[in-house]
Parts: C-alpha cells; sequence; structure tokens
C-alpha cells in the first residue's frame, strides 16, 4: 500500500462519507476504510476456513494471515509477538487481567489504584474481583482542567499497592495522563506494583509503544482503530501471561485433555480458546496497514490542528461549558449548553446531519465528580476536517435559536 501523502485526503478512503455526513463520534467507534472492508470481504468470499487445526491449503492460508497480524499488533506497540493476547474488545482484556492475573495475585488487605476518569470496563471489573477477594480500591481524583491530580496519586501509593490501571486517553475529556511518569513513580516506591493501561484511545489518535510506557499490561480494541468490532488486545509480559492460569477453557488453548487432568499451551494461546474471531482479526491487520500508511504523527499533527479549530469554534458559541481543558489531549470536546438538555442538542444536531455521542459515555464517576449527569461529547479522526466542525458549530446555534 502506497504511503499516504496528504492525511486531508483519507476521506475518499471510507465509503460512509459519500453521504454527507459529519461524524463526529469516533471516540465511540471509528468508520472503516475501504481496505478494511474489501479485506474482509475478501476473506469471507475466497479465503475463509478455520485455523490452526486444518491440513488442506484453505485453513493453512487463513492461519498464516490470521497469525501474521499478531506480529503486526506486536510491531505496532513496539512489543514481543508471543506477548500479545486476541480478545474481543478492551473490555475482555481487562476482565482477563482481573480474573486471570487478579484472581491469583490480589488478596484481602491489598490495595487497588484507579482514577475518577476510568471507563467502567476498567472500574467494574475490579469491583466484581473486590467482593470475591476483599482488597480495596483506592481512587485518583481529576482536577478542574481534566487533569489527574498527580500528588493525590503520589499520597495513595502504599506498600499495599499492588496494582494501578489508569486509562492513557480519557474517552470523555481527551485527556492524555503522564503514565510513563505514573509508572516510575509508581515502580520506584515498589518495584513489583503492576500496571495496567487501558489505551483505547491512544492507540488510535497517537500510537502507544509499551517499553517506553514501562507498564505491564495494555489493552486496546479494534473498532476504535478503523478496524472491526469483536476484536481487541492485550499486551502482557511474556513472564507474567506464563505464571497466569488460563481465563476459559476450550479447544485451542489445550496441550492434552483426558478426565484425569488437562494440560495448557503456553504464553496467548492459553487464553484464546475457542474458534477466534478469524476475520475481525485480519480486518483489524488491515485497519494497521492503513494507520500505519497514513503515518501515526501526520494524524496527531491533522488531529491536534482540527482540535484547535474546534475547540475556538465551540468557543464563540454562547453558553456552553467544557469539560476537560488540559494542554495534552486528543481529539475529543465534551460539554454542556446552559439554553438546552444534552438530549435536545443531539437531536437536533442529527436533523442537520451531525453525529455526536450524549450522555456519562461510560464514565460515570468521573461526571458525579464535575456535579453533572452527562455531556454532549464530539470527537474527530483522521477522515474528520473543518466543514465537520462548521456544521457541529452551524448545527448548534440553530438548536439554541429552537431551544432556548
Amino acid at each position: 500500500m502506497a504511503a499516504i501523502t496528504d492525511i486531508s485526503a483519507c476521506r475518499a478512503d471510507f465509503p460512509v462519507f459519500e453521504d454527507k455526513l459529519a461524524y463526529l463520534d469516533t471516540a465511540a467507534s471509528a468508520q472503516k476504510p475501504l481496505i478494511v472492508i474489501d479485506k474482509m470481504r475478501d476473506v469471507m468470499s475466497h479465503h475463509y476456513a478455520n485455523i490452526h487445526r486444518g491440513l488442506y491449503k484453505l485453513s493453512q492460508v487463513a492461519t498464516q494471515e490470521y497469525e501474521a497480524v499478531r506480529g503486526k499488533v506486536a510491531e505496532f506497540i513496539n512489543a514481543a509477538e508471543n506477548e500479545v493476547v486476541f480478545t474481543r474488545n478492551t473490555t475482555e482484556a481487562i476482565n482477563l487481567v482481573a480474573a486471570s492475573w487478579g484472581s491469583t495475585n490480589l488478596k484481602a488487605g491489598d490495595e487497588i489504584i484507579l482514577t475518577a476518569m476510568e471507563h467502567h470496563a476498567n472500574i467494574v471489573p475490579w469491583q466484581l474481583l473486590q467482593e470475591r477477594v476483599g482488597f480495596s480500591i483506592k481512587v485518583v481524583p481529576v482536577l478542574k482542567d481534566g487533569t489527574l491530580d498527580f500528588e493525590a496519586f503520589q499520597n495513595l501509593l502504599s506498600d499495599k499497592t499492588k496494582l494501578l490501571a489508569v486509562t492513557h486517553a480519557s474517552n470523555t475529556l481527551g485527556t492524555v495522563n503522564p503514565v510513563s511518569r505514573m509508572v516510575k513513580t509508581a515502580k520506584a516506591f515498589k518495584a513489583d506494583i503492576r500496571i495496567l493501561v487501558d489505551a483505547s484511545q491512544s492507540v488510535v489518535h497517537g500510537g502507544v509503544d509499551v517499553k517506553e510506557l514501562g507498564c505491564d499490561f495494555l489493552a486496546f480494541t479494534g473498532h476504535k482503530l478503523y478496524g472491526p468490532t469483536g476484536v481487541g488486545v492485550l499486551w502482557a509480559r511474556a513472564e507474567l501471561l506464563e505464571a497466569m492460569p488460563p481465563y476459559q477453557g476450550g479447544g485451542d488453548m489445550i496441550e492434552s485433555v483426558s478426565f484425569k487432568g488437562t494440560t495448557y499451551k503456553s504464553g496467548p494461546s492459553k487464553f484464546e480458546a475457542g474458534t477466534p474471531a478469524i476475520v475481525e482479526v485480519i480486518g483489524l491487520g488491515a485497519a494497521i496497514d492503513y494507520v500505519r500508511t497514513a503515518g501515526q504523527a501526520n494524524i496527531a499533527a491533522h488531529e491536534k490542528q482540527l482540535l484547535d479549530y474546534m475547540a475556538g469554534a465551540l468557543g464563540r458559541v454562547d453558553g456552553l461549558r467544557f469539560y476537560g481543558t488540559a494542554q495534552e489531549k486528543v481529539g475529543i470536546v465534551s460539554f454542556t449548553a446552559d439554553w438546552a438538555s444534552n438530549a435536545d442538542i443531539a437531536m437536533v444536531l442529527d436533523q442537520s446531519g451531525v453525529c455526536v455521542r450524549v450522555g456519562h459515555h461510560c464514565c460515570m464517576p468521573l461526571m458525579e465528580s464535575f456535579g453533572i449527569e452527562g455531556t454532549v461529547r464530539a470527537s474527530i479522526g483522521l477522515y474528520s476536517n473543518q466543514n465537520d466542525i462548521d456544521s457541529l458549530v452551524k448545527a448548534l446555534k440553530k438548536a439554541k435559536d429552537m431551544l432556548s
């Protein structure tokens, strides 16, 4: 695939934009480029077979394509191939860590640290385990500008701390958290504290490097990375994967099975029970190819320019209140209006062909910390342009005239 020299031209690669649509909900799920759609169609039409088992050519080719994506993911996040586990999404990846690593390493009296801006997927799995085990959950508060209170984080560390689980970039505020600094601080305090990073937003907007972050676990999902739904990634250090017990049992994760006992495969295979999302994984590989061809630095620069434009344009709409004004942000802006409800605003925007998300964005504790029930969230992707922002502003002014 030839390198993309003009990010603004990428919009033509996404069939959905054949309609005049201002899609500003990429933080929820990204649109799909034709290369991903065509690749998945081609696999299902001409190259589909179950993998890892068949001795016939069709199965062997499908297996090779599937496993090649593991290598692409590893290179994409600067990891080793034997550390990449395919899951259904970020949610399953975090549940896997909680159920496997957590159930064998956390006990009553231990402490883990989360942050007030976590997605429910990085809160609820730990609460479910907490109910069974009895450890404590401490929470890093969020400051008024949408950044984490780093001093409070430092004060939460103790000899009982076993885990820090933190989002790299907030799906609601856009704040990019100082994860590398948090990791260094935690590890300097106590070397065996484990760090889990939710990279669902950062891997899309700016990329991640697990060696640079210094974390122990990292999770992201395919559908936010211009790939299909139903596929995600858990990265974990090889020594941790080897020590962790299986998450689910079934085919493809076993060495041998008898009623006297079962032995399991090592590495990622131990955590990939059953027939996987074959077509979706291959589609994720095509999405990674697309993003790398576009250039993550190019994407980040384009989105930063567009984010600045959006912040300035929305700042000229009367009666809006913004949440998350940190200097380090990905392409997300959340706001409320003093002249209408979030839901009414969204309905008027929809009638104008503008797609935004309203609600708590699976971050109810964060909303509570700001004293609100939810926000209107506009989020951009590599295909977004100034016309989308202009359409948003125009529709908001129309909504204000109608609803205030």
